[in-house]
This record gives C-alpha cells, structure tokens and sequence, in this order.
C-alpha cells in the first residue's frame, strides 16, 4: 500500500470516528485488528473493537481536532496525533464520578497496514491528565 493511501484510510477512519459512525471505522479495519486499549490489555477482532467502540460511545462523547497524521515510508506504519475534545456522559467503572464533565486532552494512535486494512490500533494518552480534568468538574 502505498504511503498516500495509508494516509487516506488513516483520515477515513479518523474522519468516521467524529462522526461516530461505528461501522464506517469497522469497515478500516481487518478482521483480526489487534486494539491496544490505553493503559489496558489488547483485544483482538473486529467484534471486540464494535463492542469497545459502544462502550465508549455510552460513557464519552468525544471528538479530534488538530489532526496530524504521519506515515512510514512503505505505508505499513502510521500515527495520528490529535486533541480530544469530550464530554464525559456515564461513570465507567474504576473512573470518577460522570456528570457531564468536559475536557480537552491530546492523545495518539499508532497504527499498522496490512493487505489494505489497518491491523492494529494502538491508542496513547494520559489518563491522569484526564482524570484531573474530571475530577475538577
């Protein structure tokens, strides 16, 4: 895959996650997507990732702005480095207490290529960042 169409499949799927639009990420992704969730374990598959993105989706309303997207020579290695812009809508479990709290918080994603497809996701932030944006309400 070339370098420019890693680029375009990185900015299709950054582009369906402000969006939400779940299945338009899905779509990104291959069957076997390895998810390093942040400060978590790795899942692996596409309905894994699904059932992640709900969970998300029921706790957090967020959205990315400044996105940078930069690729390796090859296409088979991508970054995406963003500002996240949230509302935080439901507790989550282990985290404080939801009650629409909003925060802005930078963060990255790491991504693999292969076969068209991206094949792992690994996402970075600073959770005690946000936890102190939360907790101050």
């Amino acid at each position: 895959m070339s370098e420019a169409d890693t680029k375009a499949l990185i900015g299709r799927y950054l582009d369906a996650f402000n969006a939400s639009d779940w299945d338009a990420m899905l779509v990104c992704l291959h069957d076997d997507v390895a998810h390093d969730i942040n400060e978590g374990g790795r899942e692996i598959g596409k309905e894994k990732f699904r059932w992640f993105n709900a969970e998300m989706a029921r706790h957090y309303d967020e959205r990315l702005g400044d996105i940078a997207i930069m690729v390796g020579e090859g296409g088979v290695r991508a970054a995406a480095e963003f500002t996240v812009h949230g509302t935080y809508k439901a507790t989550a479990e282990g985290l404080p207490k939801a009650s629409g709290q909003t925060y802005t918080l930078p963060a990255g994603i790491f991504f693999e290529v292969d076969d068209g497809l991206i094949s792992r996701v690994t996402t970075y932030y600073n959770l005690k960042n946000w936890i102190a944006q939360v907790e101050k309400g």
